[in-house]
C-alpha cells in the first residue's frame, strides 16, 4: 500500500466492502459517522477504518457480529434524531405501493408519458381504478392535515384517460420468454393483475373465467354511468397486448379439470372470488372462514405451486386490493418459477416522520400551491383538463425523499436491520426546508452533520461556503453571516448535492 493509505484503502483494495457516510474520496477524512468501523482482533477495540493507518501486521475483522452490532448502534443513533419520510405517506397508504409521488411531479411538469409509465410500473388497470378506487392514498396523503388531500385519483384517471386516448396506449415491456407457463382462474382484477406482471416478466399466462367477458365483478356490479366497460374494454386489451391468452366461458372443474390445468402449467393461480371449503378442496388447498388459506405476505397455498388472492383469500375487498394482490402473486409466482424461495416483495426501510404541527404546516407549503382541490369544471364524471390536473398535481407537498434509492443511511439501515426508535428522543425535532437556491433544497432533518459539503465548499474556496454553525449539540450546517442558500452554494451545489449521503441537500 501506498504510504499514508488508510485501513479503509487497504480493505477495498483486497476487495473487501466497508461501509461509508462521511467519507469521499478526495476530501479530508472527518471521521463522524462511524459507520466504517473494523474490530483489532488483538486488543478488541473499535477503529475507524477511513482514519486509521494501515499498518503491516494488522489483523482485524470487518464483518463480524461485534462490527455490524456496532454499526448497527451507530446507525441508530443517526436514524433518532432524522426528520424525513424516505416514501411517502400515499405511496404507503397505496395497496399497490404505487410511486404516487413521482407520477403528480411527472403530472405537474406535464410529461405524461413519464406519468404513465410510473403507475403501470404498480398499476394495471390504472383508468379503471381511477374512477372506482376508494382511494385509500388519499386518506393518508399529508395534504390533508392542512386542507384537502391531494386528488391522486383523479390524476391517476386524467394520466390514464389521456394515454388510452391516444389510440396507442402504453404498454410496458416484456422479458424474454421464460419458457414457463401460468394458469389463471379468474379473469377480475386480481387474476387480470397477475396476468398483466407475469407477462412482463417473461412467463405465458392463461386466464380461464366462466364468464364469456373478463372483468370479474366490476363488469358485472359497476354500473356504466360510473365505469364506461369501453374503459374496461380498452384496459383488458392492454393486457392482451403483452400477450395473455383468455379462455372464456370455461369453467375449471367442470370444462376443464383441475387435473388437466396442473398437468399442462408450471404453476396456478386462483383468483375466483369469494370460495368456501368445498371450492378450495376441489382446487386442491386449504380453506379457512375467510377463504383459500394462503401466507399473508407471500400469497402461496400450502401446494407451492399455487397462489391465491383477491376474494378467493378473504372476502369482500376493495378493487385495488385485489390488483395489488395480483402484483404480489406475480412476485410469488416468478420467485417460485426460477426456482429460488418464495419470500415475497422485499420490505424496505422507511422513515416517517407522522403527524405534522400546525407550526410546520407553512415549511411543508414552502413549494406547493397554497389553494385548496381543484374541482374538474366539467363535474367528476369528466375528469380534469391538462391545466386542472397541473394545478393540483402542483398541491403536492413532495413529503417523499429525493434520494430514496441513492441514500446511504437507508440503504444501510436495511442492511444492518437498525430500528429508527431504539434511541428516540422524547420529542422530535421541527421539520424546515431551506428553499432559497433555485436548484437545490437543503431539509436539516436529514443532515447527520457528515461534514462533507462544508469540506467540499472550503476545497473549492467558496466565497461563502457551507460551515458548522453553533456549538455543542446544537451545532448545525448552514451558510455563513445569515446569507442564503443561493449565495452558500455558488461554486460547489452539484458537488454537494452528489456527496450528500443523505435526501439533505438534493435538487429540486
Amino acid at each position: 500500500m501506498p504510504e499514508g493509505a488508510t485501513v479503509l484503502d487497504a480493505c477495498r483494495a483486497l476487495g473487501i466492502e466497508i461501509p461509508t457516510m462521511c467519507h469521499r474520496d478526495g476530501v479530508p477524512h472527518f471521521t463522524s459517522c462511524m459507520i466504517c468501523v473494523v474490530r483489532a482482533t488483538g486488543s478488541g477495540r473499535m477503529l475507524p477504518s477511513c482514519s486509521t493507518p494501515a499498518q503491516d501486521g494488522m489483523i482485524l475483522e470487518t464483518d463480524s457480529e461485534p462490527v455490524r452490532e456496532h454499526r448497527r448502534a451507530a446507525l441508530e443513533l443517526l436514524l433518532s434524531d432524522h426528520l424525513g419520510d424516505c416514501e411517502g405517506p400515499c405511496r404507503r397508504g397505496c395497496p399497490a405501493h404505487m410511486d404516487i409521488p413521482l407520477m403528480i411531479r411527472q403530472i405537474a411538469a406535464g410529461e405524461l408519458e413519464a406519468a404513465i409509465a410510473t403507475i403501470k410500473a404498480d398499476i394495471a388497470l390504472p383508468a379503471v381504478l381511477g374512477r372506482i378506487c376508494p382511494a385509500p392514498c388519499e386518506k393518508t396523503c399529508r395534504r390533508r392535515q392542512i386542507d384537502e388531500p391531494v386528488a391522486i385519483c383523479l390524476l391517476k384517471r386524467f394520466v390514464a384517460d389521456t394515454d388510452l386516448g391516444r389510440g396507442a396506449p402504453f404498454v410496458p415491456a416484456r422479458s424474454g420468454n421464460s419458457g414457463k407457463r401460468v394458469a389463471i382462474v379468474g379473469a377480475g382484477p386480481a387474476g387480470l393483475a397477475a396476468a398483466y406482471h407475469l407477462l412482463q416478466q417473461g412467463h405465458a399466462c392463461t386466464i380461464f373465467d366462466e364468464q364469456e367477458e373478463a372483468g370479474g365483478a366490476i363488469r358485472r356490479e359497476i354500473p356504466e354511468a360510473k365505469l364506461p366497460r369501453s374503459v374496461l374494454d380498452a384496459e383488458l386489451d392492454v393486457i392482451r397486448a403483452l400477450g395473455a391468452e383468455f379462455r372464456l366461458g370455461t369453467r375449471v372443474g367442470r370444462d376443464l379439470s383441475v387435473a388437466q390445468i396442473r398437468a399442462e402449467y408450471d404453476a396456478l393461480v386462483l383468483a375466483v372470488g369469494p370460495v368456501d371449503a368445498e371450492a378450495a378442496c376441489v382446487f386442491g388447498v386449504k380453506a379457512t372462514k375467510r377463504g383459500i388459506q394462503v401466507d399473508s405476505h407471500t400469497l402461496q397455498t400450502d401446494d407451492h405451486a399455487v397462489f391465491a388472492g383477491g376474494g378467493a383469500v378473504g372476502g369482500g375487498r376493495m378493487a385495488v386490493r385485489a390488483v395489488a394482490d395480483g402484483k404480489r402473486i406475480a412476485i410469488g409466482v416468478d420467485l417460485f418459477l426460477s426456482g429460488g424461495p418464495v419470500s415475497g416483495a422485499i420490505e424496505r426501510f422507511n422513515s416517517v416522520i407522522g403527524r405534522i404541527r400546525d407550526e410546520e404546516k407553512q415549511a411543508f407549503l414552502a413549494q406547493a400551491v397554497a389553494d385548496g382541490t381543484v374541482t374538474p369544471a366539467g363535474g367528476l364524471e369528466s375528469g380534469f383538463t391538462d391545466t386542472e390536473a397541473a394545478c393540483e398535481a402542483g398541491r403536492c407537498l413532495h413529503c417523499d425523499c429525493r434520494k430514496p434509492e441513492t441514500c446511504r443511511l437507508r440503504r444501510y439501515a436495511e442492511a444492518y436491520g437498525a430500528r429508527q426508535a431504539r434511541f428516540k428522543p422524547a420529542e422530535r425535532r421541527l421539520f424546515e426546508q431551506v428553499v432559497q437556491h433555485p436548484d437545490v433544497v437543503f431539509e436539516p432533518g436529514k443532515c447527520i452533520s457528515c461534514g462533507l459539503c462544508v469540506r467540499i465548499t472550503e476545497q473549492r474556496r467558496a466565497a461563502l461556503g457551507l460551515a458548522f454553525l453553533g456549538r455543542g449539540i446544537a451545532t448545525r450546517v448552514g451558510v455563513p453571516f445569515g446569507e442564503s442558500l443561493a449565495d452558500g452554494l455558488k461554486e460547489a451545489a452539484k458537488e454537494c448535492v452528489e456527496a450528500c449521503p443523505t435526501g439533505a441537500l438534493a435538487f429540486r
